[in-house]
């Protein structure tokens, strides 16, 4: 099914995006790794897998509407040096991401190619609850300290 041009150009932006937020999280879930913080390190790890489906979506979505994914360009990533500013830095990409999927929607539903916006609509869900999970742990280090969040994050 032959997709709208410029729909498929968005696609291809999101798909960047995606391709951005997995080297990040994968980034910053090695880090936390590193500085022995184990279950930081799997809940980064696993929402950097959420975003490699998106992405998988992404490029079966884009072939489907019979365009060319474009795997080859990734946005400025941003690596905290902490864990407090990869949070900030996380929360800051996910709401780029929440941005960018509410506007691909209108746009699908303007070009009135509804199964693209409805699956869109299942990536947006997911950024929806990354987000949420993002100031959920910056609501933790508020609340306990530093210090003591990070002793929470030690043993899974």
């Amino acid at each position: 099914m032959k997709g709208d041009t410029e729909l498929i150009k968005t696609l291809n932006s999101l798909l960047a995006d995606e391709l951005t937020a997995i080297n990040q999280y994968m980034v910053h879930s090695e880090m936390c790794g590193n500085w022995g913080y184990a279950k930081l390190h799997k809940h980064l790890e696993k929402r950097a897998i959420t975003e490699m489906k998106h992405a998988e979506k992404l490029i079966g979505r884009i072939l489907f509407l019979e365009g060319l994914p474009t795997v080859s360009v990734l946005n400025k990533i941003s690596i905290g040096a902490d864990v407090p500013k990869q949070l900030v830095n996380d929360h800051a990409a996910e709401a780029g991401a929440i941005k960018a999927y509410n506007d691909a929607i209108i746009q699908a539903g303007e070009v009135k190619d509804y199964a693209t916006r409805d699956f869109l609509q299942g990536i947006l869900n997911d950024e929806d609850a990354h987000i949420d999970e993002i100031e959920e742990l910056q609501d933790q280090v508020s609340q306990m300290t530093l210090p003591v969040f990070l002793a929470t994050q030690v043993k899974e």
